[in-house]
């Protein structure tokens, strides 16, 4: 278990466990994508946290605030590859803090953690996506050192 500290707010960072992924799944459906994307069957959810927590490869965070209460998420993700002289990269994905956490850097020390994670483990780049209509999130991700210099695509399969 690590710990990000805040002002005077300490927040609990650790592996999420199945019992988080209710709580989980609420942070992803509290914005106006995830509501219309995310459902309320905890069935695919449970599927998909084992399959993530049975890969070294993954880790799916789970942030809990003096009170207990999960209050952020990430997942985290190494990718190896061949480019960049075989540099492996840190791919952050499904970074929530709840509505009443936002705004006191939270965020940013999440984003501090996990790149001292993916640094830890031989990262040598962090990259994310998140949609084009997520304004806030594209100036908090800005405002945190990040660049908007790929074009990214998506398919259904």
């Amino acid at each position: 278990m690590d710990a990000v500290v805040v002002g005077e707010r300490r927040f609990e960072v650790r592996r999420a466990v199945e019992e988080d992924v209710p709580a989980l799944v609420a942070l992803l459906t509290d914005d106006p994508l995830g509501a219309g994307r995310e459902s309320g069957e905890m069935g695919p959810y449970l599927r998909a946290f084992r399959e993530i927590d049975d890969d070294p490869r993954h880790l799916l965070i789970a942030v809990r605030d003096g009170a207990g209460d999960v209050v952020g998420t990430m997942q985290l993700t190494l990718l190896p590859g061949l480019s960049r002289a075989g540099a492996t990269r840190l791919q952050i994905e499904a970074v929530r803090v709840a509505a009443d956490a936002r705004g006191g850097g939270l965020g940013q020390a999440l984003l501090d953690w996990a790149h001292d994670y993916g640094r830890a483990r031989g990262a040598s780049l962090a990259q994310l996506t998140t949609d084009r209509t997520r304004t806030d999130a594209h100036r908090f991700y800005e405002r945190a050192g990040y660049a908007a210099s790929h074009v990214g695509f998506k398919r259904p399969l």
